[in-house]
């Protein structure tokens, strides 16, 4: 139900009062929104963020992507075209941009609603000229616009997610591509010893100086690691196409160079109050926070209001022109004008706002219980990551300083015991072969090492925590039944 006044009389307060509302107003920043992503890629990757928005950035942007890939491609560079190349970051950039306008769009008054009307008769002409505003709208407007501001700094934060996101998959799956690299050049190396191992006992055979047993044996070793061989390269392009993805190239760009092994084991790093750091740094802790900001100011709002739902100004002025007739039978004009000023406020005789405060109350208590669960989450993601660091770290050391050393040690060992005919060629080819799967398996746990090094770093920091460990668990699990 609406109750209208028409006593009130127009004022010449409502423009100064709405200049200086505009005068408050939120504007568009020089960056578009994105130097919340800059600051923490530069802080935290040591890495660039551009926004492309005309065809200067993006030849700059491209320039660099090139230089970049003239070289073998190393992790920290992978990165950087990523965050260069990648158009899904650009796309995140072109959200933020649009969250930015839906702030100054907050921070407006509402428009006024001007109409004009006119009657006229054979005698009469009346011109009525109004202009309605919300007052409701105009009252709320700094709250509103806080709110608006609050938002718009979570969706900074998410921009900001996305690009450690994109940076910390982009070191993933170089390690991937990489260590896929390295498994395809060893077994090649050990595919092409095969092969002059099988044309000897090929020619042995067709001498009498090998039995058919033995030359089966060896064929059926070679034609095995013919098969891994396969199966490597399968993988080695599928693991370069998912970085190309991630990287955002095409055409001439895919001629990048990766390395052919994984870099060394680094020394390991002593991390101390990783959860307290975690609970400083990650940044989808202080979205969640800005969000629940946001919904405090809008349940502070709706608790205000929660009796009113919209009030109305409406200003009015009338002209009203007619003739008459008068005594002496003369016609004689009459001119009126009139101004009013009417005020139109709903009245909640159905609905006291209760739906609305308890809307808002449950709306806030969701995100202060999510909060609080992400908390707890991300202590067990620190605790974790760390544990997958440690171990990871362990195993990739202990192939490389005692499972290969004495894997080469026996394959040796046994060569020689064959030529002095100690063994025959069942033991030395049992003996390759556990080199071979010790080599590979050493591979990917250097992988996963590098991996779980990513995790580490990015479960305090924030995009991606622990977004590598499950997979790699059982693409590894794969790639050892396989190799079986």
């Amino acid at each position: 139900m609406k109750q209208r006044n028409l006593s009130l009389h127009g004022r010449r307060g409502l423009p100064v009062a709405l200049a200086v509302l505009l005068g408050g107003c939120a504007s568009f920043s020089p960056d578009a929104g994105t130097g919340v992503a800059r600051d923490v890629a530069f802080a935290e990757l040591n890495k660039d963020v551009v926004k492309i928005t005309d065809a200067t950035g993006a030849i700059s942007a491209k320039a660099r992507v090139d230089q970049l890939l003239k070289q073998p491609l190393s992790a920290d560079a992978a990165v950087q075209v990523a965050l260069l190349n990648n158009r899904g970051l650009q796309a995140a950039f072109n959200e933020l941009g649009i969250a930015e306008a839906q702030m100054v769009a907050a921070s407006l008054p509402p428009n006024p609603t001007l109409g004009i009307s006119s009657r006229s008769g054979r005698f009469a002409l009346e011109i009525e000229r109004q202009i309605a505003g919300s007052i409701f709208a105009l009252v709320t407007l700094p709250a509103r616009a806080e709110i608006a501001r609050e938002r718009f700094q979570a969706a900074q934060l998410r921009t900001a997610e996305t690009v450690l996101k994109l940076a910390a998959d982009t070191r993933r799956q170089y390690h991937r591509a990489v260590a896929a690299n390295a498994q395809v050049g060893f077994i090649e190396q050990a595919k092409g010893s095969s092969d002059a191992a099988a044309e000897l006992f090929k020619r042995l055979g067709e001498s009498g100086g090998v039995n058919k047993l033995d030359q089966a044996r060896e064929f059926a070793f070679d034609a095995e690691l013919g098969a891994q061989l396969a199966q490597a390269r399968l993988v080695q392009r599928q693991e370069r196409e998912r970085l190309v993805r991630q990287l955002g190239l095409w055409g001439d760009e895919l001629k990048f160079k990766l390395p052919g092994m994984l870099a060394p084991l680094p020394r390991l790093q002593s991390v101390k109050a990783i959860e307290s750091e975690a609970l400083r740094k990650r940044i989808d802790l202080k979205v969640a926070r800005a969000d629940l900001d946001a919904l405090a100011g809008a349940l502070g709002l709706t608790n205000a209001t929660r009796f009113v739902n919209d009030i109305d100004l409406l200003g009015r002025r009338t002209y009203d022109r007619g003739r008459s007739l008068s005594h002496a039978g003369e016609v004689e004009r009459e001119t009126s004008r009139s101004r009013t000023v009417e005020l139109e406020i709903e009245i909640p005789i159905f609905d006291f706002g209760q739906s609305k405060v308890v809307q808002a109350e449950q709306t806030y208590m969701q995100a202060a219980n999510k909060l609080a669960e992400k908390a707890v989450n991300i202590r067990s993601e620190a605790r974790e990551a760390y544990v997958g660091y440690r171990a990871t770290y362990d195993i990739a050391r202990q192939y490389q300083n005692n499972v290969l050393p004495l894997r080469k040690i026996i394959q040796d060992e046994s060569l020689l015991h064959y030529n002095g005919m100690l063994i025959d060629v069942t033991q030395l080819i049992t003996d390759a072969r556990a080199r071979i799967l010790s080599n590979v398996a050493a591979i990917n746990a250097r992988r996963d090492f590098w991996i779980a090094h990513t995790d580490l770093k990015h479960v305090v920091i924030g995009g991606g925590a622990g977004g590598g460990g499950a997979t790699v668990a059982a693409a590894s699990g794969g790639e050892a039944g396989g190799g079986h």
